[in-house]
């Protein structure tokens, strides 16, 4: 479609200069990274006096990270959650336990975010070409919509009983990204927690966990993005220990046509990209996986209603928005200035 730019990039926070630079301390420093889930993996750990196997240790990681590729990837058609995508209505499949787990906790942040996090609008998102259908990011007709929204909405497209699901609608499906990858976070520093380490951070393509301290001997420092696409200037810099952390933006993934905006954040009320002011979302909460689910419903949900929500379910949320003429705007639930107090 003529007059259509597009941009994707979905790094939000700033390892190199806040996370990896704090390890300056004089201890060892373990670091591992490779590929997975389309983008990369990276850890670091201080073994301290804790032998560590390396390249068992490497092992383990990938392993635990082809499972949940196994489980729970879109873009892999022999995975679990395409074969439950590919199910037909009224078809009830028994989930492995991992899924199941991950889709009990994607309801609970569905039932609490009035339904903003919302792991069934897949079908609007290849709709505007930001899926794993391989289409180009484009301004969608408004049949073409209203066809996604049919096939859309986790209450009422899923049914979900302990590990078994049903689909109501066969061309409904689930999509993980905004949660799966939190998940797989979590599933590696359990590995790391079982060969002993217990000071370390492991973050892929943004969303991290941190457990206990670096090698200076401070909490885990991760630098939150400026929201400027094409830029990586430093807004803030987060202290992190056993928490989850992760960032959502409008800002990395995005195509303009006729001078708006179109993200790849769709809200599931609407099936159209969010057009409010808040343009970043961070969530500190008890894990990665929760961190990676709570921070697009916040951006979903945008700073007013989303602040709201922070504050009768004690999450510690900070919103960037856009001040038009001004810049950007920072605003801290409770929680958050608390934590970082």
């Amino acid at each position: 479609m003529s007059g259509i730019q597009t941009f994707s990039r979905r790094s939000f926070l700033i390892l190199s200069a806040a996370g990896l630079a704090a390890c300056r301390g004089g201890a060892e420093v373990l670091e591992l990274s490779g590929a997975t889930m389309g983008t990369r993996y990276n850890i670091l750990a201080i073994p301290g006096s804790t032998r560590v196997d390396q390249a068992a240790l490497t092992e383990a990681i990938r392993v635990a990270l082809a499972d949940v590729t196994a489980e729970m990837s879109n873009w892999d058609a022999s995975s679990e959650i395409s074969r439950v995508n590919a199910a037909a209505a009224g078809e009830t499949l028994t989930l492995s336990p991992n899924l199941a787990g991950v889709l009990a906790s994607a309801q609970d942040v569905h039932r609490a975010s009035d339904g903003r996090f919302d792991v069934t609008v897949g079908p609007l998102i290849d709709t505007w070409g930001f899926g794993a259908s391989g289409t180009t990011p484009h301004l969608p007709s408004d049949a073409e919509i209203a066809d996604a929204l049919a096939v859309s909405g986790q209450e009422r497209v899923l049914t979900l009983a302990g590990d078994q699901i049903t689909k109501t609608e066969s061309d409904a499906g689930i999509y993980l990204a905004a949660i799966g990858k939190g998940h797989g976070v979590d599933r590696v520093a359990d590995v790391l927690r079982d060969f002993g380490l217990s000071d370390f951070m492991v973050e892929i393509g943004g969303d991290l966990y941190a457990a206990g301290h670096n090698a200076g001997g401070l909490p885990w420092q991760i630098g939150i993005e400026s929201p400027v696409a094409g830029d990586r200037a430093l807004n803030s810099v987060a202290g992190i220990s056993g928490l989850g952390m992760a960032t959502s933006g409008d800002y990395r993934n995005f195509f303009e046509d006729g001078g708006t905006r179109y993200s790849h954040i769709i809200d599931p009320a609407t099936g159209r990209p969010i057009l409010h002011q808040t343009v970043s979302t961070t969530v500190l909460a008890e894990n990665a996986m929760m961190a990676d689910a709570w921070s697009t419903a916040m951006l979903v949900l945008g700073r007013e209603r989303g602040l709201e929500i922070a504050e009768a379910e004690g999450l510690a949320v900070l919103f960037i928005d856009r001040e038009p003429g001004t810049g950007f705007v920072t605003t801290a639930s409770s929680a958050y200035t608390s934590l970082q107090a």
